[in-house]
């Protein structure tokens, strides 16, 4: 049996663009949290939906960071290799700080 190792490495950028983007999007619902804890005016700038109050306007601004920019990336990097350790070290630390920011008691802390 021959194996063929010559043949051509596939692009990782569009996984990247998933990680990176997913990251971005965990970031988004962390800072918007924290606006929204911080800031009157803010928080009722995000109500889109009165019984759930500003939590439907943080979710719904979260959710089209991540879309937006995963559209954005991937149309960028689906056809490229990019550096997959530094992207995947930046979007673990995007999803840290959105986890950091969602956290009660570190929140009071701000």
């Amino acid at each position: 049996m021959n194996v063929d190792t010559t043949s051509p490495r596939l692009p990782n950028g569009a996984g990247a663009a998933a990680a990176l983007s997913a990251g971005a999007g965990c970031a988004a619902l962390g800072i918007l949290t924290l606006l929204t804890d911080k800031s009157p005016a803010i928080k009722a700038g995000l109500v889109l939906y009165k019984p759930t109050g500003a939590l439907s306007g943080v979710t719904t601004s979260a959710l089209l960071v991540w879309i937006v920019s995963w559209i954005a990336l991937h149309l960028l990097w689906a056809k490229k290799e990019v550096a997959l350790k530094q992207t995947i070290t930046i979007a673990f630390l995007l999803m840290a700080v959105g986890l950091l920011l969602t956290f009660p008691p570190f929140l009071d802390v701000l």
